[in-house]
């Protein structure tokens, strides 16, 4: 259809561990090498020059003052092209790219550039009255508020979910991120920043598993089983069809953002990707690929079993997930749709084919997409 919102290009920064090689870089400097990457992409895709009209980026941690904005400036887009900054927490850097494709679907037809950017090396501090704080509150007074890790550890007593079960998946994640690194299925989609060329956390944790103590007295959370927090960056080109031209991409089919209980928000993800696929008049057996934002492995092992997915499924995080990557938070609910593009439409999967971006995200909510590639 003439108004389909088409991702027809995507690249993320390699993810650095917080404090180490991309933690000189602010939020611009990372997002700024993707954003020119994605719209130089996607012009050669699509045979022509794009005129942007917004830059929309997640963010969760700062440094505020607008940091798409920044980033489009900082990108040479010119001083005409906008920028919003999405806080969706985990699950910004998805909705953004959903807010994006929303603005296309429903009539203004101008090329955007989407996606999300994460400095947590470079955050600012945070205090009230001089006591500094990590994080603001994801609910009000009187409601449950679980850090991530307490709440990770409570959804794994909730469900039962064993120290082993959590140690392969992480295992299995950085398995599966070793091969497609060493395969180069990653080497299309990154765009090197501050002389970091690949992930830095692959296979960091795995042999370690075993040996990790826990973090919670009598728990099952290790060190090893929760996601390493991360810097980088992550952009897409979000084009009306009639301007993709013969680009191949992904159309975007349904979508969808539900709230859960914010005492166990690592669920969020599985009633968002149900919720998603009844709008887009799918089911799981029709996926091809999945992509689910591994914050902690009790919490994806959680996700994947509301689903009805086995905890190996090969169309789940196919070349591992942020259990082996990294997680810069408001970037990996777009480093999942960038994840999507190389699995799918760089990999070759034919017209029709399925895929699922979600994330869980602090507070209690979670966000879905469901796209088809198109040739």
């Amino acid at each position: 259809m003439p108004d389909d919102a088409v991702i027809v290009a995507a690249r993320r920064t390699p993810i650095g561990t917080r404090g180490r090689a991309l933690a000189s870089l602010n939020v611009e400097q990372l997002a700024a090498p993707v954003i020119r990457a994605a719209r130089a992409d996607a012009e050669a895709a699509a045979g022509r020059r794009l005129d942007v009209a917004d830059v929309v980026l997640g963010n969760c941690m700062g440094p505020g003052g607008n940091p798409a904005r920044v980033a489009a400036l900082a990108a040479g887009l010119g001083i005409e092209v906008t920028g919003a900054t999405v806080d969706r927490q985990c699950g910004s850097g998805l909705a953004a790219v959903l807010d994006a494709a929303t603005a296309i679907r429903a009539g203004d037809d101008r090329p955007r550039i989407a996606g999300g950017v994460e400095s947590a090396s470079t955050a600012p501090a945070r205090s009230v009255d001089g006591v500094r704080y990590d994080r603001a509150p994801f609910t009000p007074q009187g409601w449950p508020d679980p850090d991530m890790v307490q709440a990770a550890q409570d959804l794994a007593a909730t469900d039962g979910i064993s120290r082993e079960r959590q140690d392969a998946h992480a295992a299995r994640s950085h398995r599966r991120a070793r091969a497609a690194r060493d395969a180069g299925r990653f080497a299309a989609e990154l765009v090197p920043v501050a002389g970091l060329a690949a992930d830095d956390s692959i296979g960091v944790a795995e042999r370690l598993l075993s040996r990790l103590p826990v973090l919670f007295a009598g728990g099952t959370l290790t060190a090893g089983t929760a996601t390493r927090i991360s810097d980088g960056a992550a952009a897409v080109a979000v084009v009306p069809r009639r301007l993709a031209g013969r680009a191949p991409g992904l159309a975007v089919r349904g979508h969808a953002v539900v709230g859960c209980d914010p005492a166990l928000p690592g669920v969020g993800a599985a009633p968002a990707v149900r919720a998603a696929l009844d709008s887009a008049g799918a089911d799981v057996g029709d996926i091809a690929a999945f992509e689910i934002v591994e914050a902690f492995a009790s919490q994806s092992l959680a996700v994947l079993g509301r689903l009805g997915l086995d905890d190996d499924d090969p169309r789940v995080c196919a070349d591992g997930g942020a259990l082996a990557l990294g997680h810069p938070w408001g970037a990996s609910g777009a480093i999942s749709v960038v994840r999507l593009f190389g699995r799918l439409v760089r990999a070759g999967a034919p017209a029709g084919t399925l895929g699922v971006a979600a994330a869980s995200v602090g507070g209690g909510m979670g966000v879905a997409a469901v796209v088809e590639v198109i040739r």
